[in-house]
């Protein structure tokens, strides 16, 4: 899952400065995109815009295409804020099974096992 987010990451770092926007090496407007304020709705708008993306991108891409993508992009960037922040809590919930494992603990890898399910289930279906 890391490597998948970090896949997207770098797949939309071009896309952080865009030339076209207001002359080379200039930044255009700033937009709030929708946000992501639990994991559910995270990946949510992670799997639209990144549909939406692969859609212009299948495309010829236009200069309004460019808009759209600039503007869809601060959608995607708060997405993987908010799955970045679970994720890295998500490794201490597995570490906490891990180490319940590791003593034979059965109550603690039940508790700390079902809450990482709980919340990786929210991401791999």
């Amino acid at each position: 899952m890391k490597s998948l987010i970090l896949a997207a990451t770098l797949a939309l770092v071009p896309l952080a400065t865009p030339v076209w926007a207001s002359g080379a090496g200039e930044r255009s407007a700033h937009f709030e995109g929708k946000p992501s304020a639990t994991l559910a709705q995270a990946v949510a708008n992670f799997n639209e815009y990144n549909l939406k993306l692969k859609a212009i991108l299948d495309g010829k891409v236009t200069d309004s295409d460019m808009a759209e993508v600039h503007q869809l992009t601060y959608t995607l960037e708060n997405a993987l804020k908010k799955i970045n922040e679970e994720m890295s809590a998500l490794a201490g919930t597995l570490e906490e099974v891990h180490i319940a494992s590791e003593k034979l603990d059965r109550d603690a890898v039940l508790k700390h096992g079902r809450a990482y399910l709980s919340v990786s289930g929210q991401v791999v279906k």
